[in-house]
């Protein structure tokens, strides 16, 4: 049986088309630090598709983030990562920090993590201890090898977007790449497909126990 699940509205709404690109963005930013200010725990992650898929990880398995006082914060790109660990940390004394990055990103996070908070992170564990996670290479990555190929493209089917996906396979850049890297470039060809299919892989995962690890331990934390 389907879990039954509750998205954030703003981005639920930026899934459905009402905002895009940067507006979402910022507009997600905009949400989250409102409530900061009462909050226990803040996640900072790198966008809103981050933010969504653990938004829907939570709520897939009964958690309400929102009367538990966890916010999560979209900080657009890791390299904001410095500017809102100092905006944050006034509130250093009541409220707790964690995060998720992707791989790349990873020294970034660390760096920031290292210049604002008065410690000596070196290696990933050290961050995990921290609350700060790592995907491999990052979310999508990391969903496409917890659910596999052949799930991922029932979804696909599912949304009706299958044949959209075999016309992508078709195209000559990406005629005869693995299936995997197939779809982690048609996941992320779009910002409204990306964010979309963040929920709904993440909702495919939950129902097969199959949270990849950085999310799971992420939860978990918190």
């Amino acid at each position: 049986m389907a879990t039954t699940r509750r998205v954030n509205l703003i981005t639920a709404g930026a899934i459905d088309g009402h905002l895009g690109g940067n507006a979402a963005s910022i507009r997600a930013t905009e949400r989250a630090l409102a409530k900061v200010e009462s909050a226990a725990v803040v996640v900072l992650v790198e966008g809103i598709s981050d933010q969504l898929a653990l938004e829907t990880a939570a709520a897939g398995r009964g958690r309400d983030l929102e009367a538990e006082r966890v916010v999560i914060v979209p900080i657009g790109g890791a390299h904001a990562i410095g500017r809102f660990l100092n905006r944050l940390a006034p509130l250093r004394a009541r409220v707790r920090l964690a995060g998720l990055c992707d791989l790349r990103e990873e020294q970034v996070f660390r760096r920031g993590l290292n210049m604002t908070q008065a410690v000596s992170l070196r290696t990933r564990t050290d961050m995990e201890h921290l609350g700060f996670y790592v995907c491999v290479n990052d979310l999508e990555e990391e969903l496409i090898h917890a659910l596999g190929t052949t799930e991922i493209e029932a979804l696909l089917d599912s949304q009706g977007d299958l044949r959209s996906f075999r016309s992508f396979q078709g195209q000559p850049a990406w005629r005869g790449r693995k299936p995997e890297t197939q779809l982690w470039r048609f996941l992320r060809s779009s910002s409204h497909r990306n964010l979309r299919y963040a929920r709904l892989l993440v909702e495919a995962a939950v129902d097969r126990n199959a949270v990849p690890r950085p999310l799971d331990a992420l939860l978990t934390a918190v």
